[in-house]
Protein backbone atom coordinates (compact mmCIF):
# COMPACT_ATOMS: atom_id res chain seq x y z
CA UNK A 1 0.00 0.00 0.00
CA UNK A 2 2.90 2.20 0.61
CA UNK A 3 4.63 3.61 -2.88
CA UNK A 4 8.24 4.19 -2.58
CA UNK A 5 8.26 8.32 -3.22
CA UNK A 6 11.90 8.23 -3.36
CA UNK A 7 13.33 5.59 -6.15
CA UNK A 8 17.10 6.47 -4.87
CA UNK A 9 18.81 3.61 -2.62
CA UNK A 10 22.01 4.56 -1.35
CA UNK A 11 23.44 1.23 0.57
CA UNK A 12 24.00 1.90 4.42
CA UNK A 13 26.82 0.15 4.39
CA UNK A 14 28.55 3.14 1.94
CA UNK A 15 28.53 5.42 5.38
CA UNK A 16 29.37 3.02 7.76
CA UNK A 17 28.33 3.28 11.39
CA UNK A 18 30.16 6.21 12.69
CA UNK A 19 29.02 8.05 9.37
CA UNK A 20 25.54 7.11 9.39
CA UNK A 21 25.28 7.96 13.22
CA UNK A 22 27.01 11.60 11.69
CA UNK A 23 24.22 11.68 9.17
CA UNK A 24 20.75 11.33 10.47
CA UNK A 25 21.93 13.22 13.90
CA UNK A 26 23.17 15.93 12.44
CA UNK A 27 20.13 17.95 12.95
CA UNK A 28 19.35 17.48 16.71
CA UNK A 29 19.95 20.20 18.65
CA UNK A 30 20.20 20.31 22.51
CA UNK A 31 17.23 22.28 24.44
CA UNK A 32 17.42 21.07 27.82
CA UNK A 33 19.95 22.81 30.14
CA UNK A 34 19.88 19.33 31.88
CA UNK A 35 21.90 17.76 28.96
CA UNK A 36 25.28 18.73 29.51
CA UNK A 37 26.62 16.56 26.73
CA UNK A 38 24.57 14.60 24.04
CA UNK A 39 25.62 12.69 21.05
CA UNK A 40 29.44 12.32 19.88
CA UNK A 41 31.45 10.73 22.88
CA UNK A 42 31.39 7.55 25.03
CA UNK A 43 28.44 8.47 26.77
CA UNK A 44 26.00 11.18 27.47
CA UNK A 45 26.30 13.04 30.28
CA UNK A 46 22.91 14.91 32.25
CA UNK A 47 22.80 16.93 35.30
CA UNK A 48 19.10 16.95 37.32
CA UNK A 49 20.62 18.48 40.33
CA UNK A 50 17.43 17.95 42.91
CA UNK A 51 15.25 16.56 40.52
CA UNK A 52 14.32 12.71 40.42
CA UNK A 53 15.50 11.11 37.03
CA UNK A 54 12.62 8.52 35.42
CA UNK A 55 13.73 5.91 33.04
CA UNK A 56 11.80 3.90 30.58
CA UNK A 57 12.43 1.42 27.59
CA UNK A 58 10.81 0.11 24.93
CA UNK A 59 11.43 -1.89 21.69
CA UNK A 60 9.59 -2.29 18.85
CA UNK A 61 10.04 -5.08 16.01
CA UNK A 62 8.72 -5.37 12.67
CA UNK A 63 6.10 -8.04 12.65
CA UNK A 64 5.37 -7.86 16.07
CA UNK A 65 4.84 -4.28 16.44
CA UNK A 66 4.60 -2.89 13.59
CA UNK A 67 3.87 -3.82 9.45
CA UNK A 68 5.38 -1.98 6.91
CA UNK A 69 2.80 -2.30 4.36
CA UNK A 70 0.92 0.28 6.22
CA UNK A 71 2.88 1.78 8.59
CA UNK A 72 4.97 4.81 7.05
CA UNK A 73 8.90 4.82 8.11
CA UNK A 74 8.23 8.69 9.41
CA UNK A 75 5.38 7.58 11.32
CA UNK A 76 7.11 4.65 12.88
CA UNK A 77 9.67 7.32 14.07
CA UNK A 78 7.16 9.60 15.55
CA UNK A 79 5.28 6.85 17.45
CA UNK A 80 8.71 4.90 18.80
CA UNK A 81 9.42 8.00 20.55
CA UNK A 82 5.65 8.80 21.53
CA UNK A 83 5.36 4.99 23.21
CA UNK A 84 7.95 5.86 25.86
CA UNK A 85 7.03 9.51 26.55
CA UNK A 86 4.07 7.72 27.60
CA UNK A 87 5.64 5.99 30.10
CA UNK A 88 7.32 9.46 31.24
CA UNK A 89 3.99 11.46 31.83
CA UNK A 90 2.30 8.26 33.68
CA UNK A 91 5.20 8.57 36.18
CA UNK A 92 3.64 12.44 36.61
CA UNK A 93 7.30 13.10 35.00
CA UNK A 94 8.35 15.74 32.65
CA UNK A 95 10.49 13.76 29.58
CA UNK A 96 13.46 15.70 28.51
CA UNK A 97 15.71 13.40 26.60
CA UNK A 98 15.71 9.91 24.64
CA UNK A 99 18.24 8.08 23.42
CA UNK A 100 17.54 5.70 20.11
CA UNK A 101 18.96 2.83 19.25
CA UNK A 102 18.47 0.73 15.66
CA UNK A 103 19.01 -2.68 13.94
CA UNK A 104 18.67 -3.04 10.79
CA UNK A 105 18.78 -5.21 7.68
CA UNK A 106 20.29 -4.07 4.20
CA UNK A 107 16.96 -4.25 2.66
CA UNK A 108 16.81 -0.42 4.10
CA UNK A 109 18.38 1.98 2.14
CA UNK A 110 20.06 5.56 3.78
CA UNK A 111 16.63 6.67 2.38
CA UNK A 112 14.57 4.80 4.38
CA UNK A 113 16.87 5.87 7.34
CA UNK A 114 16.22 9.21 6.48
CA UNK A 115 12.34 8.95 6.71
CA UNK A 116 12.82 7.04 10.03
CA UNK A 117 14.68 9.92 11.39
CA UNK A 118 12.70 12.56 10.09
CA UNK A 119 9.52 11.22 12.71
CA UNK A 120 11.98 11.37 15.27
CA UNK A 121 13.29 13.96 15.04
CA UNK A 122 9.54 15.39 14.48
CA UNK A 123 8.75 13.75 17.73
CA UNK A 124 11.53 15.31 19.47
CA UNK A 125 10.30 18.96 18.65
CA UNK A 126 6.94 18.63 19.16
CA UNK A 127 7.35 17.26 22.91
CA UNK A 128 11.06 19.49 23.53
CA UNK A 129 13.18 16.96 23.88
CA UNK A 130 17.00 16.27 23.43
CA UNK A 131 18.13 13.07 21.31
CA UNK A 132 21.27 12.36 23.37
CA UNK A 133 22.77 9.43 21.95
CA UNK A 134 21.72 5.72 20.70
CA UNK A 135 23.47 2.57 18.68
CA UNK A 136 23.11 1.31 14.99
CA UNK A 137 23.69 -2.16 14.27
CA UNK A 138 22.93 -4.71 11.52
CA UNK A 139 20.10 -7.03 11.36
CA UNK A 140 19.66 -10.51 9.76
CA UNK A 141 15.55 -9.76 9.60
CA UNK A 142 13.94 -6.40 9.00
CA UNK A 143 14.06 -3.26 11.47
CA UNK A 144 14.49 -3.02 14.86
CA UNK A 145 13.99 0.25 17.40
CA UNK A 146 14.79 0.61 21.03
CA UNK A 147 14.24 4.05 22.69
CA UNK A 148 14.85 4.62 26.25
CA UNK A 149 13.43 7.57 27.85
CA UNK A 150 14.72 10.03 30.63
CA UNK A 151 12.80 12.37 32.42
CA UNK A 152 12.83 14.49 35.53
CA UNK A 153 10.18 15.62 38.34
CA UNK A 154 10.56 16.43 42.28
CA UNK A 155 10.17 13.94 44.30
CA UNK A 156 6.89 14.62 45.66
CA UNK A 157 5.19 14.99 42.32
CA UNK A 158 6.04 11.03 40.81
CA UNK A 159 3.05 9.29 41.42
CA UNK A 160 3.66 5.23 41.38
CA UNK A 161 0.95 2.50 40.25
CA UNK A 162 0.51 1.79 43.97
CA UNK A 163 -1.25 4.23 46.36
CA UNK A 164 -4.91 4.01 44.94
CA UNK A 165 -7.36 4.14 48.21
CA UNK A 166 -10.40 2.78 48.49
CA UNK A 167 -13.36 5.42 47.41
CA UNK A 168 -10.59 6.94 45.20
CA UNK A 169 -12.55 7.67 41.56
CA UNK A 170 -11.12 6.34 38.61
CA UNK A 171 -9.88 8.80 35.75
CA UNK A 172 -9.06 8.44 32.47
CA UNK A 173 -8.11 10.63 29.92
CA UNK A 174 -9.39 10.64 26.40
CA UNK A 175 -10.74 8.28 24.44
CA UNK A 176 -10.57 4.59 24.08
CA UNK A 177 -10.41 1.66 21.57
CA UNK A 178 -9.91 3.39 18.39
CA UNK A 179 -6.21 2.65 17.95
CA UNK A 180 -7.15 -0.87 17.85
CA UNK A 181 -9.72 -0.28 15.45
CA UNK A 182 -7.73 1.96 13.47
CA UNK A 183 -5.46 -1.08 12.94
CA UNK A 184 -8.41 -3.64 12.10
CA UNK A 185 -8.94 -1.36 9.12
CA UNK A 186 -5.58 -0.90 7.86
CA UNK A 187 -5.41 -4.93 8.11
CA UNK A 188 -8.44 -5.11 6.35
CA UNK A 189 -7.39 -2.86 3.52
CA UNK A 190 -4.01 -4.29 3.36
CA UNK A 191 -5.65 -8.08 2.69
CA UNK A 192 -7.66 -6.16 -0.25
CA UNK A 193 -4.50 -4.46 -1.63
CA UNK A 194 -3.14 -7.86 -1.40
CA UNK A 195 -5.57 -9.72 -3.72
CA UNK A 196 -6.19 -6.57 -5.87
CA UNK A 197 -3.10 -4.15 -5.77
CA UNK A 198 -4.85 -1.58 -8.59
CA UNK A 199 -7.63 -1.06 -5.49
CA UNK A 200 -6.41 2.30 -4.03
CA UNK A 201 -8.19 2.26 -0.27
CA UNK A 202 -11.26 5.06 0.54
CA UNK A 203 -9.79 5.80 4.13
CA UNK A 204 -11.92 8.98 4.59
CA UNK A 205 -14.70 7.71 7.01
CA UNK A 206 -11.53 6.18 9.38
CA UNK A 207 -9.08 9.13 9.78
CA UNK A 208 -9.54 9.13 13.29
CA UNK A 209 -9.02 5.53 13.89
CA UNK A 210 -6.23 5.85 12.20
CA UNK A 211 -4.30 8.32 13.19
CA UNK A 212 -4.39 7.16 16.61
CA UNK A 213 -3.03 4.22 15.40
CA UNK A 214 -0.16 5.33 13.18
CA UNK A 215 0.24 8.58 14.93
CA UNK A 216 -0.95 8.70 18.33
CA UNK A 217 0.43 11.68 20.97
CA UNK A 218 1.78 11.22 24.31
CA UNK A 219 -0.34 12.90 27.23
CA UNK A 220 2.70 14.97 28.21
CA UNK A 221 -0.18 18.11 29.20
CA UNK A 222 -2.01 16.07 31.68
CA UNK A 223 0.61 16.74 34.34
CA UNK A 224 0.08 20.71 33.63
CA UNK A 225 -3.23 20.28 33.30
CA UNK A 226 -3.85 18.31 36.74
CA UNK A 227 -1.33 20.76 38.58
CA UNK A 228 -3.42 23.75 37.42
CA UNK A 229 -6.08 22.16 38.92
CA UNK A 230 -4.79 21.55 41.99
CA UNK A 231 -5.21 17.89 41.39
CA UNK A 232 -2.20 14.81 42.09
CA UNK A 233 -3.29 11.10 41.32
CA UNK A 234 -2.76 8.93 43.76
CA UNK A 235 -1.66 6.37 41.10
CA UNK A 236 -1.15 6.30 37.12
CA UNK A 237 -0.45 4.02 34.50
CA UNK A 238 -0.43 4.61 30.86
CA UNK A 239 -2.42 2.46 28.71
CA UNK A 240 -0.47 1.08 26.05
CA UNK A 241 -1.97 -2.80 26.57
CA UNK A 242 -5.67 -2.10 27.09
CA UNK A 243 -7.72 -0.88 29.95
CA UNK A 244 -8.37 -3.88 31.68
CA UNK A 245 -4.93 -4.89 31.75
CA UNK A 246 -3.81 -1.35 33.16
CA UNK A 247 -6.48 -1.14 35.51
CA UNK A 248 -5.62 -4.83 36.64
CA UNK A 249 -2.12 -4.01 37.44
CA UNK A 250 -3.21 -0.51 39.73
CA UNK A 251 -5.66 -2.63 41.65
CA UNK A 252 -3.28 -5.45 42.66
CA UNK A 253 -0.03 -3.33 43.32
CA UNK A 254 -2.14 -0.91 45.10
CA UNK A 255 -4.03 -4.03 46.77
CA UNK A 256 -7.41 -2.47 46.42
CA UNK A 257 -10.68 -3.53 44.33
CA UNK A 258 -12.51 -1.35 41.72
CA UNK A 259 -15.67 -1.16 40.18
CA UNK A 260 -16.16 -0.14 36.48
CA UNK A 261 -18.86 1.20 34.83
CA UNK A 262 -19.19 0.00 31.24
CA UNK A 263 -21.82 3.12 30.43
CA UNK A 264 -19.13 5.42 31.73
CA UNK A 265 -16.33 3.76 29.52
CA UNK A 266 -14.94 7.33 26.71
CA UNK A 267 -15.10 6.14 22.87
CA UNK A 268 -15.34 8.03 19.92
CA UNK A 269 -18.35 7.96 17.83
CA UNK A 270 -16.28 7.05 14.82
CA UNK A 271 -15.07 4.06 17.04
CA UNK A 272 -19.12 3.04 17.58
CA UNK A 273 -19.42 2.69 13.54
CA UNK A 274 -16.68 1.22 13.00
CA UNK A 275 -17.05 -1.57 15.36
CA UNK A 276 -20.52 -2.07 14.18
CA UNK A 277 -19.18 -2.43 10.98
CA UNK A 278 -17.23 -5.27 12.07
CA UNK A 279 -19.82 -6.56 13.55
CA UNK A 280 -17.74 -6.34 16.86
CA UNK A 281 -18.77 -5.55 20.64
CA UNK A 282 -17.40 -2.17 21.30
CA UNK A 283 -17.20 -2.31 25.25
CA UNK A 284 -14.73 -5.80 24.44
CA UNK A 285 -12.91 -3.47 22.21
CA UNK A 286 -12.57 -0.45 24.70
CA UNK A 287 -11.70 -2.61 27.60
CA UNK A 288 -8.93 -4.80 25.75
CA UNK A 289 -7.54 -3.23 22.53
CA UNK A 290 -4.64 -1.43 23.73
CA UNK A 291 -2.08 1.22 22.08
CA UNK A 292 -3.87 4.18 23.19
CA UNK A 293 -1.73 5.92 25.16
CA UNK A 294 -4.38 7.26 27.09
CA UNK A 295 -3.19 7.86 31.15
CA UNK A 296 -5.56 5.96 33.82
CA UNK A 297 -5.54 7.63 37.13
CA UNK A 298 -7.25 7.56 40.77
CA UNK A 299 -7.58 10.54 42.84
CA UNK A 300 -9.39 11.33 46.24
CA UNK A 301 -12.85 11.94 46.01
CA UNK A 302 -12.91 15.07 47.56
CA UNK A 303 -11.26 16.03 44.23
CA UNK A 304 -14.04 15.29 41.64
CA UNK A 305 -15.52 19.22 41.83
CA UNK A 306 -11.92 20.25 40.01
CA UNK A 307 -12.39 17.97 37.31
CA UNK A 308 -16.00 17.11 36.55
CA UNK A 309 -16.19 19.54 34.01
CA UNK A 310 -12.34 19.25 32.26
CA UNK A 311 -13.27 17.79 28.63
CA UNK A 312 -10.04 15.93 29.20
CA UNK A 313 -11.14 13.35 32.01
CA UNK A 314 -13.68 11.06 32.32
CA UNK A 315 -14.77 9.32 35.58
CA UNK A 316 -15.35 5.73 34.90
CA UNK A 317 -15.33 4.14 38.21
CA UNK A 318 -13.78 4.17 41.71
CA UNK A 319 -11.26 1.80 43.94
CA UNK A 320 -13.23 -0.53 46.58
CA UNK A 321 -11.74 -2.96 49.30
CA UNK A 322 -9.24 -5.42 47.46
CA UNK A 323 -12.29 -8.23 48.93
CA UNK A 324 -14.69 -6.78 46.65
CA UNK A 325 -12.88 -7.88 43.44
CA UNK A 326 -12.78 -5.95 39.83
CA UNK A 327 -15.45 -5.62 38.34
CA UNK A 328 -17.48 -4.41 35.08
CA UNK A 329 -20.92 -2.85 35.96
CA UNK A 330 -22.64 -3.33 33.02
CA UNK A 331 -25.14 -0.80 31.44
CA UNK A 332 -27.69 -3.28 32.34
CA UNK A 333 -26.37 -3.11 36.51
CA UNK A 334 -24.86 -6.75 36.21
CA UNK A 335 -21.50 -7.59 37.97
CA UNK A 336 -19.00 -9.12 36.03
CA UNK A 337 -14.95 -9.99 37.10
CA UNK A 338 -12.85 -8.26 34.77
CA UNK A 339 -9.58 -10.24 33.42
CA UNK A 340 -6.84 -8.83 31.43
CA UNK A 341 -7.38 -9.82 27.73
CA UNK A 342 -5.08 -6.78 26.14
CA UNK A 343 -1.93 -7.04 24.26
CA UNK A 344 0.66 -9.42 25.84
CA UNK A 345 4.07 -8.92 24.96
CA UNK A 346 4.96 -12.40 25.22
CA UNK A 347 2.27 -13.80 23.49
CA UNK A 348 2.22 -11.68 19.96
Amino acid sequence: MLEDKNPQRTPVSQLGEFGLIDHLTKGFDIKHSSTLKGIGDDAAVLDFKNKKTVVSTDLLIEGVHFDLSYMPLKHLGYKAVVVNLSDIAAMNAKPTQITVSIAVSNRFPLEAMEELFGGIALAAKVYNIDVIGGDTTSSQKGLIISITAIGEANEDEIVYRNNAKENDLLVVSGDLGSAYMGLQVLEREKQVFQVNPNNQPDLDAYTYLIERQLKPEARTDIKELLEKLEVKPTAMIDISDGLSSELLHICKQSNVGCNLFEEKIPVDPQFIDVCEEFNIDSTTIALNGGEDYELLFTIPLEDFDKIKANPNFTVIGHITQASEGVNLITRANTKIPLKARGWDALDA
